[in-house]
């Protein structure tokens, strides 16, 4: 009996926590007749276009589980605080093309007039349970006050390092629209987001923005969820057009054949933006490797290459630092222009300054 009780209240308990408001909600109703309807959902999910394991073949659960525990890596948290610099992100001129990273995913674009940010976490972690996987000292000067004005907010999947409650609700006075993939408007629209402010799409389609702007939703190789039920929003990436720039939005991917295709699809583009980092051979297909993030750099025909998804959070194995200086010497070998700015540093697009070595902590 006691062991009833006891099963029964964990149950309970994970009953209640599930439904708090930052899991978001399942698509239902005329959203999830779309979803059932595109070529990209079978059996129940959204799917890759090639075979995707969750693990390497020769890999199980169990050697995951203790490589946690044995196979960590010592460095996998910076000794230093992470230097970083503020830009004040209000004064910046309008009319100057300029990235500025905010460690892992999150980026504020400002180009050709237009202010874009991309998978913002000022949360300072990326976990639903309170006080786990936090950032790193020094990584966080960063928070939701910063940022102005925002013409479009791009979300690539909802993943919990990627779409950040608490970070899209302090937002949501200073942004003008959304875009997504198809599902996670759901989650929007459950926390309180219009739905006429966002654009949900499916992969393989062109959506005209403002003034000479254009976005295409490009397929990666990954998945989504933010509970146990996985693949009921679509993993995207983004090739956005400006009226001077192409610029790749990668999101998060395995590498696979479809960053050759998109390359042969859009030609020469200036900036691929490409996760790089929280990898490991036994989840190989839905991270990439550091000398594979070059690699797909190169079959996108891109002039540059920023690597992020790395210097913030430990959600993999490996050194803090390891992705930086793999992406780093693979892209230099490939004769690939990397950027590598601090967190909050700014880049001018059209004449990037030298790149410096800064993680030698």
């Amino acid at each position: 009996m006691p062991l009833l009780i006891l099963l029964f209240l964990l149950i309970t308990v994970g009953f209640l926590f599930k439904r708090q408001p930052k899991f978001g909600s399942l698509p239902k109703g005329e959203r999830l007749t779309r979803i059932q309807n595109s070529s990209n959902y079978k059996n129940g999910q959204f799917q890759n276009q090639s075979h995707t394991p969750s693990l390497a073949e020769d890999v199980t659960i169990w050697k995951v589980i203790s490589d946690l525990f044995v196979g960590r890596s010592k460095e996998n948290k910076p000794k230093k605080p992470i230097p970083s610099v503020k830009t004040d992100l209000h004064q910046i001129d309008i009319s100057e093309n300029c990235i500025i990273w905010f460690g892992h995913s999150s980026y504020f674009l400002q180009v050709d007039g237009k202010r874009f940010l991309v998978d913002p976490v000022f949360s300072g972690s990326v976990s639903p349970i309170n006080g786990t996987a936090k950032s790193f000292p020094g990584s966080d000067i960063y928070s939701s006050k910063d940022i102005p004005e925002i013409d479009y907010l791009i979300l690539t999947h909802d993943h919990w390092d990627h779409l950040d409650y608490k970070t899209v609700l302090e937002l949501k006075p200073k942004v003008k629209k959304i875009i997504t993939g198809l599902g996670t408007a759901e989650h929007l629209e459950h926390w309180g987001f219009a739905s006429s402010s966002i654009t949900e799409c499916d992969w393989f389609e062109e959506h005209q923005l403002l003034d000479g702007f254009k976005i295409f939703s490009e397929p990666s190789r990954h998945f989504s969820g933010r509970g146990f039920k996985r693949n009921n929003a679509l993993w995207m990436s983004f090739m956005l057009y400006t009226p001077t720039m192409k610029i790749y939005l990668g999101g998060d991917s395995g590498y696979d054949s479809h960053f050759k295709k998109i390359g042969e699809k859009h030609g020469a583009i200036d900036l691929a933006i490409l996760e790089c980092g929280q990898y490991n051979y036994s989840w190989k297909y839905i991270h990439m490797m550091p000398e594979e993030v070059a690699q797909a750099a190169k079959d996108l025909n891109a002039k540059m290459l920023l690597p992020v998804h790395w210097s913030k959070f430990v959600l993999s194995l490996h050194a803090w630092n390891d992705s930086i200086i793999r992406v780093n010497a693979a892209a230099t070998e490939m004769n690939i222009p990397i950027l590598h700015p601090m967190i909050g540093q700014k880049v001018n697009l059209n004449s990037p300054d030298e790149q410096k070595v800064w993680w030698n902590l």
